[in-house]
């Protein structure tokens, strides 16, 4: 598209804001991960516990975020911005003041309750993101766009895993992890208070067709009626067949983010003390980056913005790095330690460029300006339903199976155990890749446009 330099100024000073908003709010969504392994240890809650925090999260998120979709397209995507990144440091900010206080004899009650609260506010981020640059970039720039964006994205991931460690790390205390986000988050809102426009016209721009089916570029859009939101959602099969794809990857995904950190600590023996663990943290945000980019620049140049042929080559990669984690080649050698860590970013490289391209990009495509929320909140909301199952689900196999089916086989515990391999973990997760595959094929050939809605 020919935009003026005016205008290509003005939407950086819009996206740029809201990308690092969302990375802060990452870091205020994934500090949980990095750190629930010590909370379990520390109140004597095993797997199973923790995942049911995490479920508990997960669902709050894939309810919400689907409810507040059409609301989103209804107030716009700044005000949801700006509410969830207030209400999810307000939050951070309470979990971290509640284990300064508690006496740890409710943490399981707690802390699922206040997690529950945060991934509720935390769910206006991607609507926010996705109903904003959809008035912002036309459809064939979205592709690469959202490679860009990515980035932003992935940031999110350095800030949780890399300096989530190293506070843990330098502090006596877990708490730190919670009131730096907290911080962060809130400094985001008020930049954004003042930078963040729903619409080029908003900002002194001019409004234009978009080209993803919805009408010309006007003064204002009027919302849709609730009834016509969710046809236009629900009576498309592409959009349905996008959302049983997103369940898939929401299982994928979460699969591998969560156990990460005992993966690492339980077979290769690397502690987030370590600064090798560290470099987890960048090597997910180099994945996240490389793998949203290059989905990006596939489905605009080599596929006319067709996003389900992308989508499908990322699934069966995923199925690949899966198993070469399941292998545990090298376990207890530096040599295998870091191994381990680039095989993980190159993991989340194949998971987190489909996810953008499905959830982000695809989203914005047929969901068009006026719905681009309401899909977004179905697609990112059934997701955080099949991440769910991998908290009490995936944590209840681990626990009674461990990495490597051992517990079963001997009847004994994991403590004192060195798994061998780690198929139990990936072998549950690869089939949901081959899955989100498979549904790609049927939708092979969809595209957005005039006839897409």
């Amino acid at each position: 598209m020919d935009h003026s330099p005016a205008f290509r100024l003005r939407r950086f000073l819009n996206w740029f804001p809201l990308g690092l908003t969302y990375a802060a709010m990452y870091m205020g969504r994934y500090n949980f991960n990095i750190v629930k392994n010590d909370i379990g240890a520390w109140y004597h809650l095993d797997k199973a516990e923790m995942g049911l925090i995490a479920s508990a999260g997960f669902w709050t998120y894939g309810l919400a975020v689907a409810l507040n979709g059409p609301l989103a397209d209804r107030f716009g995507g700044r005000k949801a911005i700006l509410l969830g990144s207030l209400g999810a440091a307000l939050v951070n900010l309470a979990i971290g003041f509640m284990f300064l206080n508690t006496a740890g004899t409710q943490v399981l009650l707690s802390m699922s309750l206040l997690w529950s609260l945060n991934m509720y506010f935390q769910s206006f981020g991607a609507l926010s993101v996705v109903k904003v640059n959809s008035t912002w970039f036309h459809v064939k720039e979205r592709g690469i766009f959202g490679g860009i964006f990515g980035i932003m994205i992935s940031s999110g991931y350095f800030l949780a895993t890399t300096i989530g460690a190293w506070l843990l790390a330098s502090s006596r205390s877990w708490t730190v992890i919670w009131f730096v986000p907290s911080g962060a988050m809130a400094f985001m809102f008020v930049v954004d208070w003042f930078l963040v426009r729903n619409r080029p016209s908003h900002a002194g721009q001019a409004d234009f067709d978009t080209g993803d089916g919805s009408n010309a570029a006007s003064a204002e859009d009027t919302p849709l009626p609730l009834g016509d939101l969710m046809r236009k959602v629900f009576h498309n099969p592409v959009i349905v067949a996008l959302i049983f794809a997103e369940f898939c990857t929401g299982f994928v995904r979460q699969g591998v983010m969560l156990y990460f950190t005992e993966y690492l600590q339980e077979i290769y023996h690397l502690s987030k003390k370590e600064h090798l663990f560290w470099w987890t943290g960048i090597a997910f945000m180099a994945g996240g980056i490389l793998g949203g980019l290059l989905c990006g620049w596939m489905s605009d140049k080599l596929f006319q913005s067709r996003r389900p042929p992308v989508a499908f080559f990322f699934y069966l990669v995923q199925v690949v790095m899966l198993g070469l984690l399941g292998l545990t080649l090298g376990q207890g050698s530096v040599g295998g330690q870091i191994w381990a860590v680039i095989l993980l970013g190159l993991t989340a490289m194949f998971i987190f460029g489909v996810h953008g391209m499905l959830s982000g990009t695809a989203s914005m495509d047929f969901g068009g300006r006026k719905a681009a929320a309401s899909v977004a909140g179905a697609l990112d909301g059934i997701q955080y339903i099949g991440s769910g199952l991998t908290g009490f689900g995936l944590g209840w196999i681990l626990k009674t199976y461990g990495w490597d089916g051992t517990p079963l086989l001997a009847g004994a515990g994991t403590h004192g155990h060195q798994p061998a391999h780690a198929w139990v973990w990936v072998g549950s997760i690869i089939p949901f890749s081959l899955i989100g595959a498979y549904i790609m094929t049927r939708i092979w050939n969809a595209k957005a446009g005039p006839g897409a809605h």
